[in-house]
């Protein structure tokens, strides 16, 4: 039987890109800084803080915006 199907694909960071997690609990500015086939290393660009955390982002859209936002919450 065809059913409608929702299908994702995890996003191919690249070193350097800038990007905007709308949601969750990494919600807010990150600069891309490490990918591997696992993991990908990021740097919230207010705080400096790194994280290296197994790949979890899936493309939504492209926009522009103003990056990094100023009333981001401290992490």
């Amino acid at each position: 039987m065809v059913e409608q199907i929702l299908q994702f694909a995890q996003y191919p960071f690249q070193v350097g890109q800038k990007i905007h997690l709308v949601d969750g609990p990494r919600k807010g500015d990150w600069e891309v800084i490490s990918v591997d086939e696992k993991k990908v290393g990021l740097r919230c660009p207010v705080t400096g803080f790194e994280a290296n955390w197994t790949k979890f982002c899936y493309f939504v859209e492209e926009k522009s915006m103003n990056w990094p936002e100023q009333d981001q919450e401290s992490r």
